[in-house]
Parts: structure tokens; C-alpha cells; sequence
């Protein structure tokens, strides 16, 4: 703190850090890594105002993102895994004019000690596939929509083994066509234009099963690619465009689906019939005609989500997608059998027997779902059978806790008993 007090006065940076650990040499956090820390926080005058060690717990955040102090952004991008370092912020940095209430004076310079515990990539994904870690900070808010017409730069690697190396445009939600991962093309609504950001795809968002002959990229490989997204122009919004503009851009679309679809592209197909969905779910027409093309499109476009949920193995979006036709159309054959078989998947085994079963209402002739009843009935058989074998195990186990329980009760009540005797006869004894 003395060197510090005897270099705030003369220093004219917003910002100064002196290294009291080394870290481990190598990477340092790069903007939208999610870093953990141990701090502490104090004003000039030595007075402690935060520390994670007295919570026992660290503090996690985003780095380049705003969400803390500027002077965390700019101090902890700087540190090394395992580094500790006391940062000196002026206000600008720091709380500013305004201060803290009750804990930081107005425009005061407080003084940070950081240990940068860990950090790992961004991930754009639930499951962890999509990881991004930003080079070069983009420019403005805006992002590429879905249908928008990018211009990128890529270079692909593959176990350090660089494949891919050009510029090249594309249409988010179409970026295969062009040979570009799927990975890269959902990453796309998270950039900014000049932005250079690493991605870390899992193989299922690279080449998957297949793998990439073109690239000499082998089944199941995960791959990593370095993206620079030098433009793009952004695709009509749901409300800029007219009815007419959405019903014709929906027919394009249907076909892009399909076509992805059949290909056994099903994460594209998805992209593509959701687009449908999202342009027309809350449009409706005085004109019939148009109404009815409305009701086709979603019905057919919901149908097909649920059959490409049914292939992923989503059941839960499966029934809700067939919930959305059923609404339309409440006897739908195609809906009722692929609710069911969704049904099945989620073990609900006398639910989906009923859907089978209005299938079968409807179109006696289809085999398909009698074959399923047969199934489900099969399934509930095996359910009840094993129940009874739980069952029958947990009163087995009760009984012989009871009995258990009943020698150690005998075992108690004939010690009592001789206790008592002995007792008895001590008494006559001294009676006598």
C-alpha cells in the first residue's frame, strides 16, 4: 500500500497493476471467457469494502462484457491463470463520481487484489458443443439474423492440421451448402461485424458421423475454427415484411426444409420450418384463400418439426409441435401417430396407446399404429410385472425387519423377565 499511495500522485493512467504472483506463462482470458477470481477490495485509506475469502466463495463473471468494473475487464484480460495482482483504479475505472453508497465515497480510487483462479471458452450452447473465445472485438450491437447474408473469413484446423483457409458468403441457417459447419452458421447471431472469434466445434456441429472428405476430415472429429466476420447484411424482420412477401419467402423456405430434411440434415431442417412458423404463427387474413395457405403452412411446417424432433430424439418438442397441429386440425392422423410414438419414447405408455388408438378411428387400415398398440400394450404388461417384483421384494424385506425386530423384542422382554425374578427372590429373601 505504500508503494501504491507513493504512486498515486504522480501516475496518470486510469489503471496500474503491480504483479505480486506469477502466473502460469501461456494463455490469458480473451473477451467473453468466463474467469473466476478471489478478491479483495479497498479504499486508499487500507478500509476493506469486499472480499470473496470472507464469503468463501469466488466470483465468476464474463471479461470484456461489462458486467463488473471496467478496471475488471481490462486488468483480469491481462492476468495469466494462477497470477495475483493489486490493480490501482481512479474513479473512471472504478464507481465513478457517484461512488457507493455506504461503501465507496464518491469519486475515489480504490485499490483491487485479484487472483485470476481459472477461465474456460464462452459456450453457445446448452450441451457445450459451440465454444467461442473472441479475438478481435467486434463494432456496434447489431447481429446477423436468420436468413442474412454473411461475408466471413475462415480457416479451419483439425489436430493442428490447418483444411480450410478462404473468404466465403453465405445465408445463415444455410451455411452447408457452402461446405461451412453448422457450428460456425449458429454462431453467426452472436458476432459482430470486424469481429475475430475462435470456435471449438464437438463433431456432431462440425462433419459429424460422416466427416468431410473434401477436407480429409475423418468421422467424429471436433474441429476448431478461426472466424472473421468482415460483413453481412441482415435479413427482413417478421414485421417489415407483408403478408404476401411472408406466404412467398414461406414456400422457399418449406423447400430449403425439405431438402435438408431428405439429406438427413435434420438441425438445418429444423432451422428453416421454425422460420415458417415464427413469420406466420400470429398472422391470420379476412381473405379465406389466404387464411387457409396461413393454416397449411403452419400445420405442415409443425408436422415436420415433429418429425424432425422424432429423428433427433426430442420427444418433448415432438408432442408440443403435435399439440400445435392438433389445434388446427384436432384428428390428425400423421399428428396423433408421431404424439404417441413420441409418447412411447417418454415411457408414457397409456397415453400414447390412446393416440394410437385414434389413429386407428380414423384410418382403420393403418398397420403401422396397431402395430404400436401391440407394442404399448407389451410395455404396460412389462411395467405391471415389475412392479409386482418391487413390490414383492419391499414386503419381503419388511417381513423379515419385522421379524427382526420381533427376536429382539422377545430377546429384551426375557432379560426384563429375569431381572424381575431375581428382583422377587432378593425380596423374600430379606422378608424372611
Amino acid at each position: 500500500f505504500s508503494a501504491l499511495e507513493s504512486l498515486f500522485p504522480i501516475y496518470e493512467a486510469p489503471l496500474f497493476c503491480i504483479v505480486k504472483r506469477l502466473g502460469h506463462a501461456g494463455d490469458r482470458p480473451m473477451i467473453g471467457d468466463k474467469v473466476t477470481v478471489h478478491y479483495t477490495g479497498r479504499l486508499l485509506n487500507r478500509k476493506k469494502f469486499d472480499c470473496t475469502h470472507d464469503r468463501k466463495e469466488p466470483f465468476s463473471f464474463n471479461v470484456g462484457k461489462g458486467q463488473v468494473l471496467k478496471a475488471w475487464d481490462v486488468g483480469v484480460s491481462s492476468m495469466e491463470r494462477g497470477e495475483v495482482a493489486v490493480f490501482l483504479c481512479k474513479p473512471e475505472y472504478a464507481y465513478g463520481v457517484a461512488g457507493n453508497p455506504d461503501k465507496i465515497p464518491p469519486n475515489s480510487a480504490v485499490v483491487f487484489e485479484i487472483e485470476l483462479l481459472d477461465f474456460h471458452a464462452e459456450s453457445l450452447t446448452n450441451d457445450g458443443g459451440i465454444l467461442r473465445r473472441i479475438k478481435v472485438k467486434g463494432e456496434g450491437f447489431s447481429n446477423p439474423n436468420e436468413g442474412a447474408k454473411v461475408h466471413v473469413h475462415l480457416e479451419g484446423s483439425c489436430g493442428g492440421r490447418l483444411f480450410d483457409c478462404r473468404d466465403v458468403s453465405f445465408v445463415v441457417g444455410e451455411a452447408e451448402d457452402k461446405g461451412v459447419p453448422f457450428g460456425v452458421d449458429r454462431a453467426m447471431d452472436q458476432m459482430q461485424k470486424g469481429e475475430c472469434c475462435l470456435l471449438y466445434l464437438q463433431s456432431k456441429y462440425a462433419f459429424g458421423s460422416e466427416g468431410k472428405a473434401e477436407f480429409k476430415i475423418g468421422p467424429n472429429k471436433d474441429v476448431e475454427y478461426e472466424v472473421t466476420l468482415k460483413d453481412f447484411q441482415r435479413a427482413k424482420e417478421c414485421w417489415e415484411m407483408d403478408l404476401n412477401e411472408k406466404l412467398q419467402l414461406a414456400a422457399e423456405v418449406k423447400i430449403k426444409g425439405n431438402q435438408y430434411f431428405k439429406a438427413g440434415r435434420h438441425f438445418q431442417a429444423v432451422i428453416q420450418y421454425q422460420r415458417i412458423v415464427s413469420w406466420l404463427e400470429m398472422e391470420c387474413s379476412a381473405k379465406p384463400e389466404e387464411q387457409k395457405r396461413i393454416q397449411d403452412f403452419l400445420l405442415k411446417s409443425h408436422l415436420n418439426l415433429a418429425l424432425c424432433y422424432l429423428r433427433m430424439k426430442e420427444p418433448s418438442h415432438v408432442v408440443e409441435n403435435c399439440n400445435k397441429v392438433i389445434e388446427l386440425d384436432e384428428h390428425n392422423e400423421k399428428a396423433l401417430y408421431r404424439r404417441g410414438k413420441a409418447r412411447l419414447l417418454r415411457n408414457e405408455f397409456s397415453l400414447a396407446m390412446t393416440d394410437f388408438q385414434q389413429v386407428l378411428q380414423k384410418n382403420t387400415s393403418n398397420r403401422a399404429a396397431r402395430a404400436q398398440i401391440a407394442i404399448c400394450q407389451n410395455k404396460i404388461k412389462e411395467h405391471h410385472e415389475q412392479d409386482k417384483r418391487i413390490y414383492a421384494n419391499m414386503f419381503q424385506k419388511f417381513a423379515e425387519q419385522d421379524a427382526k425386530t420381533g427376536k429382539r423384542k422377545k430377546r429384551k422382554s426375557g432379560v426384563k423377565g429375569e431381572i424381575s425374578l431375581k428382583r422377587r427372590r432378593r425380596s423374600q429373601e430379606c422378608s424372611s
